[in-house]
């Protein structure tokens, strides 16, 4: 089969999804673009800023919750069981299930004046609940600092020509912040030159790759961890609005290159649709929906749309664009990912091998230099890789960003920011420094799903508190609550079995917190019921 057809179906598919059915939530939400944002109504010059346009929000949403998720997941999936399930997955989970996930948690932040998915939990719902639900998201946030770092240390050490541009980003994204805040700038003219900047570091990265020798891993990983520390306590406005800005550029611009790719060097798919049930990491259900994470549905999205983006959106229209829309753009990203891998596997008698010899990121740059040869020449792999490590290093001080958030909130005596942030960068490092990428992603993937699968139960209270249809939520929350359950259970198994005492708690802990909210929204339910109150709009 042409990729083409695989990219024509999903094209229209998420372009239906986008205008349809996400209009359908606004309905449900009820949009009211009079209605004054968090950004304006709380603005602090540090966490609460507008944005200057809807698209730097956008920019730094995306950024911020792709990644290099869309990329692992599918790459991963791929190799294991085919093509075939991971595409229905991407594509019907994304309009479906993670589409309602993103937009439904970014409004209803906004209406909660900005507040976290645990702070909504205890308007909603109970302090008890809040409490459960925080260290649940504390827990699986520690584990996603922790696997981007190990991902992008991988990264510097076997691409070393990444390492300029990668690092080189923060003080051009500083510079542009700069521009735009404090000299007001024209946004498109110091939007011009931020991009310039990143094009002479992309170039130099080329011809200076930069290494570290014997101890590489373990000096970029605390080089990292303190790069993570630092950013999370700056202004959003000064490195992480500009610095994700600028970065969706790069993503947009690799993913523009690689569809192109595929229409002047047409990709025939001549591996399995479906290779088989079972799997050497296990069976297609519950694993393949929470190896795929991001490409479909993630809770990290739920911490970024309600810990940073609700309290920087400047009007309540921009929600369908920022959340359902950046979903729908990374849905697109997952299925080149899917692609690339396929063109990987084509030919290789045992790709699983390869995959764990070189990593997922390497797995997918290999691909991608193969989809956009025409184009790049033999420069394909090293954009690929580039483009990911910037995504990946969003992902490290967004996550730590709101580790601090949400400790805080566990911990209201410690409101000094420099305290809990390093606590949360302590953790994670104490994490990374244990365990290889193939230990903790899973345990990642299934407590990322637990949280969207929470997320989504404690946006469904929110709307019967308001005497709202729960619909488009309840059979989303029925069948992520049922998959990522299942999963952790047999991660848990799984690494108790291997002796792998570390993640057998983490993965423990976050099972029975997720039993308690779980029980706890059923009791409040019932109460609700029982008095039969309703909260007004």
């Amino acid at each position: 089969m042409n990729a083409l057809i695989i990219v024509f179906i999903s094209g229209v598919l998420f372009y239906a999804g986008f205008v349809f059915y996400a209009r359908r939530l606004e309905e449900l939400w009820q949009i009211d673009p009079k209605r004054p944002t968090p950004a304006f109504t709380k603005y602090d010059g540090v966490d609460y800023v507008p944005a200057k346009k809807w698209l730097v929000l956008f920019g730094h949403h995306f950024a911020s919750i792709a990644g290099a998720g869309p990329i692992i997941g599918p790459v991963i999936a791929t190799v294991l069981w085919g093509w075939g399930p991971p595409l229905i997955w991407i594509v019907l989970g994304t309009i479906f299930i993670g589409g309602v996930h993103d937009f439904g948690a970014l409004i209803t932040s906004v209406r909660e004046g900005g507040s976290s998915i645990a702070r909504i939990c205890e308007s909603t719902i109970s302090k008890r609940t809040k409490i459960i639900f925080s260290w649940f998201l504390f827990l699986s946030l520690v584990l996603v600092v922790a696997v981007f770092a190990y991902f992008c240390s991988q990264t510097f050490i076997e691409e070393p020509k990444v390492v300029l541009p990668s690092l080189g980003l923060v003080p051009v994204a500083i510079l542009l912040g700069l521009l735009l805040y404090r000299f007001k700038f024209n946004p498109v003219l110091a939007t011009i030159i931020g991009l310039l900047c990143l094009s002479v570091l992309i170039i130099g990265g080329n011809f200076l790759p930069i290494s570290l020798g014997k101890h590489a891993f373990s000096i970029w990983l605390a080089i990292l961890f303190i790069y993570s520390y630092f950013a999370s306590i700056a202004p959003v406005n000064i490195l992480l609005q500009p610095r994700d800005y600028l970065s969706s550029f790069l993503l947009f611009f690799g993913m523009i290159l690689g569809y192109i790719g595929l229409v002047t060097q047409p990709v025939l798919i001549h591996i399995p649709f479906y290779r088989h049930w079972s799997s050497a990491e296990g069976s297609l259900w519950p694993l393949m929906f929470v190896i795929v994470a991001c490409g479909a549905i993630s809770g990290f999205h739920s911490l970024i749309a309600t810990g940073t983006s609700s309290k920087q959106i400047a009007n309540e229209r921009h929600s369908k664009r920022i959340g359902y829309g950046a979903m729908v753009v990374e849905g697109l990203l997952a299925v080149l990912a899917l692609i690339a891998a396929c063109v990987v596997i084509k030919g290789v008698q045992n790709p699983a091998v390869i995959l764990k010899e070189i990593g997922p990121i390497a797995f997918f740059a290999q691909g991608y230099g193969k989809i956009t040869d025409v184009l790049l020449g033999g420069l394909g792999s090293f954009v690929a890789i580039t483009i990911l490590n910037a995504f990946i290093l969003t992902t490290l001080d967004s996550a730590t960003r709101i580790g601090r958030y949400i400790f805080e909130e566990l911990f209201p005596a410690i409101k000094n920011r420099f305290i809990s942030s390093f606590i949360v960068v302590g953790l994670s490092a104490g994490l990374a420094f244990s365990g290889g990428w193939n230990k903790i992603w899973v345990v990642f993937g299934s407590a990322n799903q637990l949280v969207a699968a929470l997320t989504l139960l404690v946006l469904a209270s929110w709307l019967l508190a308001r005497n709202k249809r729960i619909g488009l939520i309840l059979i989303p929350v029925i069948f992520m609550l049922t998959t990522s359950l299942a999963a952790l259970v047999w991660q848990g198994v799984k690494c108790f079995r291997q002796q792998n005492i570390l993640l057998f708690i983490i993965t423990a802990l976050l099972f029975i917190l997720a039993v308690f909210m779980v029980r706890e929204i059923i009791v409040w339910r019932r109460s609700s019921l029982f008095k039969n109150t309703v909260v007004p709009q």
